[in-house]
C-alpha cells in the first residue's frame, strides 16, 4: 500500500504540473494534451477523485512506510494544483488587445447554464428540456455522396421571445473539429447549440468531408453548399435565412474563419457561384489562421505531415501560394463580419500567438468590431466538456451574438452589443 500511495502521489502531481504548464515537443505533445485537457476541464471531478484515492490508500496501510508519507504529500500538492485551476476557471478574461481592457464575461454573476450537465458532463449528450433535435438531415446529396446535419430548434415553435413577427428566428451554423481528418456532429458544439436554442435560436452541426479521402478545399465547398442550401430551407426550421452566424473549433474554427471570410468566392462555390454565402458573425475557437508563416510555430503550419500529406496533398515548398489560399488570414477584409475570436492561454496544441497575430491583423483592416476572448488557463477544445468555464463562454456567446442579432432586425450597422460593451466598463477581473 505504500508504495501504490506513492505512485497516486507522483500521478496527481504530474497530472497538475502538466495543466499548468503543458508539454510541447513531439514525444509528449499529444499525451500532454490529452491529459491537460482532461485535468483541466474536468478538474471538479478529479479533485473528487484524488481526494477519495488518497483517503482511501492511506486508511488501508498506505502510511505504513516513508515512501506512503511521500505520496501523501505529493498527492497533496497535486490537489492543490487541482484546486488552484478551478478557481482559475471561475474566472474568464477576454483581452482587448490594444487597449488592455478586460471583459468579464460573468458580468451578472452565476450564469444561466444549467448545473446538471456540470456535475455530470455526459448529460451535454442529452437535448436540454425545450430543445428539439432532428438528426440526421441530408443537406447535399451527389451520387453515393450524402451530406448531413443535425437542427437544434426550441421546442415549442412559434415566434421567437423579441423577434420578427413572422417567427423566424436567428440561425448558427457549427463546425465540428478534428485536424479535418476526424469528428463528427454529434460530438463537438453540444453545450452552445443546446444553450442557443433555449435561448430562441436555430443551430445546425454541419458535417463535411474528411480528409485523407477528402482534399482541400473540399471541406470548405461542402459547408459552402450548407450555406446554399439554407437560403433555400432556412425557413422550414424556422430560421431566417437572411441571417446566419457561424462557430466551431479547432479544424472548425479554421473552417469557421474561412467560411465567414471568403463570401461568394467563386473557387469555393464550383457550380453554384451566384449563391450568396456570406454569414452575419463569426466565432472561431482555438483555430489555425495561416498555414504559410512560422511565427508561433516552430515551422509553418502548412509543411506538417497532417496538412501536407493527408489535407491539401502538395509539397509546401513548391506551392506557398496554394497554402495561402487555405489561410484565413489571406481573405482579411475591410467588409468582414463581426468577429469573436476564442483562445485558451495553455492551448498545446494550437499556441496562443496564433489568435493573436490574426486577431492584430484582422483589426487592421476589418471595418467591423473584433473581440478576443483569452481563456486563461484554457486548454485547446476546453468548450467539448460542460465546464465552468464552458457554462461562462457560452453565456457570453450567446450574449454577442443575440446583440448582433438585434442589430440586424434593428437595421442598424454592426457594432460591440450593448451588454458586451458594458462589461468593458467594469473593474479589472483577474
Amino acid at each position: 500500500m505504500p508504495y501504490l500511495l506513492l505512485a497516486l502521489g507522483i500521478l496527481f502531481a504530474l497530472l497538475a504540473a502538466n495543466a499548468h504548464a503543458p508539454r510541447h515537443s513531439a514525444l509528449l505533445l499529444v499525451p500532454s494534451f490529452f491529459s491537460g485537457w482532461l485535468t483541466i476541464e474536468m478538474a471538479p471531478h478529479l479533485l473528487v477523485t484524488e481526494i477519495a484515492a488518497l483517503s482511501l490508500t492511506a486508511a488501508y496501510g498506505g502510511l505504513d512506510g516513508w515512501a506512503g508519507w511521500a505520496g501523501l504529500v505529493l498527492g497533496a500538492l497535486g490537489a492543490a494544483g487541482t484546486v488552484a485551476i478551478i478557481l482559475a476557471s471561475r474566472r474568464t478574461v477576454v483581452t482587448l488587445r490594444e487597449s488592455g481592457a478586460p471583459l468579464d464575461l460573468d458580468p451578472d454573476g452565476a450564469p444561466r447554464f444549467p448545473l446538471a450537465p456540470l456535475l455530470v458532463p455526459p448529460l451535454c449528450l442529452i437535448p436540454r428540456k425545450g430543445v428539439k433535435v432532428q438528426r440526421n438531415v441530408v443537406y447535399h446529396q451527389d451520387g453515393r455522396l450524402r451530406l448531413k446535419l443535425d437542427v437544434y430548434s426550441p421546442a415549442g415553435g412559434g415566434p421567437a421571445g423579441g423577434g420578427p413577427a413572422d417567427g423566424l428566428r436567428p440561425g448558427l451554423m457549427q463546425i465540428h473539429g478534428g485536424a479535418w481528418v476526424i469528428g463528427d456532429k454529434r460530438e463537438q458544439g453540444l453545450p452552445l447549440l443546446n444553450h442557443m436554442a433555449v435561448q430562441g435560436w436555430v443551430g445546425f452541426n454541419v458535417n463535411y468531408r474528411l480528409s485523407p479521402r477528402a482534399t482541400w478545399p473540399e471541406h470548405l465547398i461542402d459547408l459552402k453548399r450548407f450555406l446554399a442550401w439554407y437560403k433555400e430551407h432556412a425557413e422550414e426550421y424556422g430560421a431566417d435565412p437572411d441571417f446566419l452566424c457561424v462557430t466551431g473549433g479547432s479544424a472548425g474554427g479554421h473552417l469557421t474563419a474561412m467560411v465567414a471570410l471568403t463570401a461568394n468566392v467563386p473557387d469555393f462555390q464550383p457550380g453554384f457561384e451566384d449563391v450568396d454565402t456570406s454569414v452575419q458573425g463569426a466565432v472561431p475557437f482555438y483555430g489555425v489562421y495561416n498555414f504559410v508563416d512560422a511565427g508561433p510555430w516552430p515551422v509553418p503550419m502548412g509543411s506538417t505531415r497532417l496538412v501536407e500529406k493527408m489535407v491539401v496533398k502538395l509539397p509546401f515548398q513548391e506551392n506557398r501560394e496554394a497554402y495561402a489560399k487555405a489561410s484565413p488570414v489571406t481573405y482579411i477584409r475591410k467588409d468582414a463580419p463581426p468577429f469573436f475570436v476564442i483562445h485558451g492561454t495553455h492551448d498545446s496544441l494550437i499556441p496562443v500567438l496564433e489568435a493573436r497575430r490574426f486577431v492584430e491583423r484582422l483589426r487592421d483592416a476589418s471595418d467591423a468590431p473584433v473581440i478576443y476572448a483569452e481563456m486563461k488557463g484554457g486548454q485547446h477544445a476546453f468548450d467539448v466538456f460542460p465546464s465552468y468555464r464552458t457554462a461562462r463562454v457560452v453565456e457570453g456567446v450567446e450574449r454577442y451574438l443575440t446583440g448582433l442579432h438585434r442589430q440586424y432586425r434593428q437595421g442598424t450597422g454592426p457594432a460591440v452589443p450593448g451588454e458586451v460593451a458594458r462589461s468593458l466598463d467594469g473593474p479589472p477581473v483577474g
